[in-house]
């Protein structure tokens, strides 16, 4: 006898497939745009990149220190850790020691950022357009493309953390290569706190992510247990080895040249301390430098005012190089403040829909910005607000994609990044060190009085 297929049969309304807006299933890799986009921003950012042929701003304090490091002499710069001034000390290796050689590793790190940065949002999410518009909002939001043009340490710490979280969220969706991303999400982790303090809050969540997903998993031999999430084959002990070992090591690695330097970090573990005038010690030190700094300045600024965007620093203003010429840091100032809005969009639909790659940006966020909150350092500036401002953008490139899902909001998922390229044209001037009319042209751009 035949089959007789059944009638189709009518769901309840509450039952009903719901689309929640997300991305399409099976979306294609954008690995070329993951390509193109980085290269236009290199290719943006070398524009005068030697302009001014003089150090500026806080050139002043990292270009001496990496001198030192190349020619054996004194430790200096001794607040910050070493990994950041030994990369600019390879560029004037390479380079010589002059603006190009000052600036060509932090437009290879702004580069690596974008490129990373796209690689991880993709492999978090799977969406294809919140990946290229994260791309184009993160070239265009201001804060990357002038911290990839000048010697400060910033920027290697962001390169570092980018490719930890490319790393991480790649482990988590294809876990069958996760033990070896994990560990190069350590190594990425320990180097981007080799280059600055700041990057320790962001520093803990892969960890802490990792056992919060193996601890919902339900596992009974939690500790010991390969099975379940986030990565399938990695227990949770070698998970810790991975992040939380591995990036201690590194960074102690990153120390090293300060054995043979002129006043050397020698260890003593003989001594009744474990370094005593060596690591230890000298880490109690750098937490002294770091909270003594006391005295007011002019562009300083507090967390509010970053995330509000009504405070700027001017990096340069001055007659360099035969020209009047300025650069100025803020925030892009169409991105930054739809960007708080994709915040909490992206924390209510995230935590609703179990869409976690939205709250990983919203955590991101909060922790990158939180740590300058309870921070007991006295004296904070703007360029403190970079990493917060790239888990902002992507919030903001994540919502993008749910609200184009809407018939009549579709127009937002170009809009926004074409306004966001126009703010980046509008001020090129001022971002990129271009001649302007004379010594009042700053004006044109302060548009707040924050800005001036």
């Amino acid at each position: 006898m035949h089959e007789v297929a059944a009638p189709p049969v009518a769901l309840p309304p509450d039952r009903h497939p719901v689309d929640h807006g997300g991305p399409p299933e099976h979306a294609r890799d954008p690995w070329a745009w993951c390509l193109a986009l980085p290269i236009v921003f290199a290719a943006l950012a070398s524009i005068r990149l030697t302009v001014p042929s003089a150090p500026y701003f806080d050139e002043v304090h990292y270009l001496p220190a990496a001198r030192a490091l190349l020619e054996g002499g004194p430790y200096l710069n001794r607040e910050h850790p070493l990994l950041g001034k030994e990369v600019i000390a390879l560029g004037i290796a390479v380079f010589g020691d002059g603006p190009l050689g000052w600036r060509i590793t932090p437009l290879v790190a702004g580069t690596l950022v974008v490129a990373a940065s796209m690689r991880a949002i993709w492999h978090a999410s799977m969406d294809r357009y919140a990946t290229i518009a994260f791309g184009v909002l993160l070239a265009s939001g201001f804060h990357l493309f002038v911290q990839s043009r000048i010697a400060m340490l910033d920027i290697f710490m962001a390169a570092f953390l980018a490719l930890a979280a490319w790393a991480f969220a790649a482990a988590i969706r294809e876990p069958e290569t996760g033990r070896w991303r994990l560990a190069l999400c350590g190594l990425a982790i320990g180097c981007a706190l080799g280059a600055k303090w700041n990057a320790i809050a962001l520093a803990m969540l892969p960890g802490l992510a990792f056992f919060a997903a193996r601890l919902s998993a339900g596992r009974r031999r939690l500790l010991m247990s390969r099975r379940g999430i986030p990565v399938p084959g990695v227990s949770l002990i070698e998970a810790f080895a991975w992040l939380g070992l591995v990036p201690l090591a590194v960074y102690a690695l990153t120390f090293l040249p300060g054995y043979w330097m002129g006043t050397p970090l020698r260890p003593s573990p003989f001594a009744g301390e474990l370094f005593p005038f060596g690591l230890v010690e000298f880490h109690r030190e750098i937490l002294d430098l770091q909270r003594s700094v006391m005295a007011p300045h002019s562009y300083q600024s507090t967390w509010a005012q970053w995330v509000t965007n009504t405070r700027g620093i001017w990096y340069l203003y001055e007659f360099a190089d035969g020209a009047q010429r300025g650069v100025l840091l803020i925030g892009n100032p169409l991105t930054m403040l739809l960007g708080l809005f994709a915040l909490v969009w992206c924390m209510v639909t995230g935590l609703w829909r179990r869409e976690w790659a939205k709250v990983a940006a919203v955590i991101g966020y909060a922790a990158s910005l939180g740590l300058w909150v309870i921070a007991p350092k006295p004296v904070q500036f703007y360029y403190h607000y970079m990493m917060p401002s790239v888990f902002l953008l992507a919030a903001l490139a994540l919502a993008l994609s749910n609200l184009r899902q809407v018939e009549r909001l579709r127009w937002l998922g170009w809009a926004v990044p074409l306004g966001s390229a126009l703010f980046f044209a509008l001020f090129w001037k001022v971002l990129s060190a271009a001649p302007l009319d004379g010594p009042m042209s700053f004006a044109d751009w302060t548009w707040i009085s924050g800005w001036r």
